[in-house]
């Protein structure tokens, strides 16, 4: 079962990692168009200082502060904010993989588990029937059903051990790089606080030398770069924790899910149930 899956999980990760490169180069245009319509804005206002008072020096800071593009907020953030473009680029790699491999159509074949145990009720699949059928489809109940069928006529203890050691296996797969999230959610703000650490005391350090006290803008200036780091940091951690907590419910929900159709699987193929319906047609014609 495992080789066949591993040429549709490729062909679907290529489609995720072709999608996850389209956004880098459009979030890395986006910051470069805004750097280029810059200067036609700032050189507009020069007529307007005529008839208007001269600006703040405060105001002019903040017209520059939004002229920055974000490049130049990566640079200043410093070193540690290299890792934490690491850990966004993995958090958005994964979650496209995790949301491609954890379709439904892909776990819960729905047409197939409807036909499969319409086909035992009626009794027009054996045991040989139900084994091909269940291999030639790709899904993970597909890879359940048949470890179950492999018991067929066995007491319905075994069967269901078979069916909960397939559904075991098959969580670990669908669980499969959520760790990756998870820690990506735990480590990108300690990056940020570590990256606002160390700017804190280079920042505090070129105040004691420089005689910075008395300047208010130099001081608000260094700390402000200093926290650029958490602020990075927290914009990746949010949505990876949001990611692995949304990724984990639904796993979940398609294990429990499996349980309840490897349940009614179990009372169609065990032992205890083979027996009752051959009993009933004997009592049947007993009766007659």
């Amino acid at each position: 079962m495992i080789s066949n899956h591993t040429p549709i999980h490729w062909h679907w990760n290529r489609h995720a990692v072709g999608w996850f490169l389209a956004l880098l180069i459009l979030l890395t245009c986006w910051p470069l168009m805004a750097r280029g319509q810059g200067p036609s804005n700032a050189e507009a206002p020069a007529p307007i200082e005529k008839t208007e008072p001269a600006k703040s020096a405060k105001g002019e800071s903040v017209a520059a502060s939004t002229q920055r593009s974000l490049i130049s907020f990566f640079r200043d953030g410093g070193p540690l904010m290299y890792p934490i473009l690491g850990c966004s680029v993995i958090m958005v790699l994964f979650s496209f993989e995790r949301m491609i491999s954890l379709r439904r159509r892909k776990i819960i074949h729905k047409p197939f588990v409807k036909q499969f145990l319409h086909q035992i009720r009626e009794g027009k699949f054996d045991r040989e029937d139900a084994l091909d059928f269940c291999e030639s489809n790709h899904s993970v109940i597909a890879g359940v059903f048949a470890a179950a069928v492999r018991k067929w006529g066995r007491p319905a203890v075994e069967v269901e051990q078979a069916i909960l050691d397939a559904g075991e296996r098959a969580a670990n797969g669908m669980r499969r790089n959520l760790r990756l999230l998870n820690g990506v959610a735990t480590i990108s703000p300690l990056l940020g606080l570590l990256g606002t650490v160390f700017g804190m005391i280079m920042s505090f350090n070129e105040i004691a030398h420089a005689d910075a006290m008395g300047s208010p803008e130099q001081l608000a200036g260094g700390i402000g770069m200093a926290l650029l780091t958490t602020a990075f940091g927290l914009t990746v951690a949010i949505p990876s924790m949001i990611s692995y907590m949304y990724f984990l419910s639904r796993v979940d929900r398609l294990v429990m899910e499996i349980d309840a159709l490897g349940q009614e699987l179990i009372s169609e193929i065990s032992a205890e149930e083979l027996t009752d319906k051959e009993e009933k047609p004997r009592g049947k014609k007993k009766a007659a």
